[in-house]
């Protein structure tokens, strides 16, 4: 959509949500009501608007996002659709960059009186777009409208002949069209319907990533290395991604070489081997001085973490050294079969200097060692069925050692082995964020954030808001005061969307109070770095790489999509809230 549509949508926001507003999402949408999925899952509404079919399709049982690029009309929606289950998004056709770099896909998705608002030129972007974020068997739903704009607007020819073209070049097969005249009773002004579906083999990543694992040719287990650790960052590190073009997510290339440490660290320090040749760490090309002079832990080598300036230099240097070996050999080599071209491409810069002094595992530190281009199919695959990829990846790559092992007459263990594999997560640590909250038991100022109740030194609990059972995760960002009763009603379950709304103004007020506002400046970074690099927050425009304050609206928006992607990727089970007693203002501790 133009800026200047934007911009009249800004400027008339309340008269048009109240024209929106004046038809029930049924009646505008009834044609589409009999080919809805019988498993409600994640829907995403395009060009939401007012919010009104947001809104249906949330009553229809479907967990939804609202994509709309006019403030004044999110702002509209979000007043007359206060729902939690409504996640908004500022975002766009024919790019949703931002929406696109989170790794969501859709068992729905709808685009209402949108279309004519893209020129000619931009729709087969827009479309493929569109497509990338359809689930396997999947639909997408579209209303174009023809005739006459208003006084003072301009609109784009459309036809349902073009997205049949469109549906056609992506293989979308479209499953049903019709017409009907305008509700609103405007002269020359009907409406076309068209309805498309994914088929159920969607893009191929899922075979292509079994190739990689099972199949491709393997001389060390350089392969299984970069993708398991590009498989991490999808999984854990979202907020680094950013859509570059069409077909394509950027990661920083920094990042891969962290993720790369982190895991061969644990196998080197095992001793044990990465290639048949009997020659330890000499045959491989990332094992340097720098690594031998590293003195961080796996644990350490994570997103948001500060290095001393006692320990910078070797592991900047590290991750030079790694970084090369990654873009001259596995990212080089691992090809889609039958062709030589790269699935991966690493793009490294140059021109990275030595820091001085101590260091951030930021994004920017991050990616001023380039950048590695994945496309967005695999990417998404990854994001996805991150928990199921895994394991493939770990087996292959213990096949692989137990044969090097054999080969060099050298017993293995299958002990070490395993412990060595295991993708290093920080222990379960809660003693810092305790020891924030314990200082404000003194005042009584201390709250529970799903419950309201204030917390005594007794009563006072601190809570993973995703729980660690399922996605381990010391973040300060998901580390919350609760009420010890209410966190064990909680136990091992997903806030649900309603839940997770009505606490939003005591989470904000409790990271405000614990991290924001706090004196201790490396506390503050290190809680914006946490959020920036876990989460999927879209990239906001004015924001750069080295400014890491991000508004905390914008950290819970990133929290409900990480919610939505549990919740349908995962199945994890949902919490409803505190039970009967433990609502704001029943007594007291």
């Amino acid at each position: 959509m133009s800026r200047k549509s934007i911009s009249v949508y800004d400027a008339e926001a309340r008269t048009l949500a109240n024209r929106y507003e004046s038809l029930e999402f049924t009646r505008v949408h009834g044609w589409l009501l009999p080919f809805l999925p019988q498993t409600r899952g994640a829907a995403l509404d395009v060009g939401a608007g007012s919010g009104r079919d947001a809104k249906g399709l949330l009553g229809l049982g479907f967990e939804v996002v609202a994509v709309e690029p006019s403030a004044g009309m999110r702002e509209e929606g979000k007043r007359r659709h206060p729902d939690p289950g409504l996640v908004w998004m500022d975002d766009a056709l024919p790019g949703l960059d931002s929406l696109v770099s989170q790794g969501l896909s859709f068992d729905l998705i709808l685009v209402s009186a949108v279309w004519m608002h893209l020129s000619p030129e931009d729709r087969p972007r827009a479309f493929r777009k569109l497509v990338s974020l359809m689930k396997s068997g999947g639909i997408l739903a579209m209303t174009l409208r023809h005739g006459p704009p208003e006084a003072g607007r301009f609109l784009y020819e459309v036809s349902a002949d073009e997205v049949e073209r469109l549906a056609k070049s992506q293989g979308v097969a479209i499953v049903y069209g019709g017409t009907e005249p305008d509700l609103m009773g405007r002269p020359g002004v009907t409406w076309s319907h068209v309805l498309l579906k994914l088929p159920d083999d969607e893009t191929g990543a899922l075979p292509l990533l079994r190739h990689v694992i099972l199949k491709s040719d393997k001389s060390s287990t350089y392969k299984l290395g970069l993708l398991r650790a590009v498989s991490r960052i999808a999984d854990g590190s979202p907020g680094m991604a950013m859509a570059c073009g069409e077909e394509m997510v950027s990661i920083p290339l920094g990042l891969v070489g962290l993720f790369w440490i982190r895991l061969y660290k644990p196998l080197i320090d095992g001793n044990l081997p990465q290639n048949p040749k009997n020659q330890g760490t000499k045959a491989l090309g990332f094992i340097k001085d720098s690594w031998r002079a590293l003195t961080l832990s796996s644990l350490d080598l994570r997103p948001g973490i500060r290095v001393s300036s006692q320990d910078s230099n070797a592991l900047h240097q590290t991750i030079r050294d790694t970084v090369e070996t990654i873009t001259n050999m596995p990212a080089k080599y691992m090809t889609f079969p039958g062709k030589q071209v790269a699935i991966f491409k690493a793009n490294k810069k140059r021109t990275n200097r030595t820091p001085v002094g101590e260091i951030y595992l930021d994004e920017a530190y991050l990616r001023s060692f380039g950048e590695m281009l994945v496309p967005v199919h695999v990417w998404k695959a990854l994001a996805r069925y991150d928990a199921w990829i895994e394991p493939a990846l770990e087996s292959e790559w213990m096949r692989l050692m137990e044969g090097y092992l054999e080969k060099q007459g050298r017993e293995a263990d299958p002990r070490v082995m395993i412990r060595s594999m295991k993708w290093s997560e920080p222990s379960r640590d809660v003693s810092l964020v305790k020891g924030i909250g314990q200082s404000f038991l003194s005042g009584n100022r201390l709250y529970c954030v799903w419950s309201g109740r204030r917390l005594t030194e007794k009563t006072f609990d601190v809570d993973h808001c995703f729980p660690w059972a399922a996605w381990p995760c010391d973040d300060l960002w998901n580390l919350f005061p609760a009420h010890r009763t209410v966190n064990h009603q909680k136990s091992a379950r997903l806030p649900s969307a309603k839940v997770l709304l009505n606490a939003a103004d005591r989470i904000m007020e409790w990271w405000n109070a614990a991290y924001t506002s706090n004196d201790n400046v490396s506390l503050k970074k290190r809680f914006y770095l946490e959020a920036r690099g876990t989460l999927p927050i879209a990239k906001i425009s004015g924001l750069f790489l080295e400014d890491p304050l991000i508004p905390l609206e914008k950290i819970l928006e990133g929290i409900s999509l990480k919610r939505l992607s549990l919740r349908t990727d995962q199945g994890m089970e949902e919490w409803n809230g505190p039970s009967a007693g433990h609502e704001k203002g029943w007594g007291e501790g």
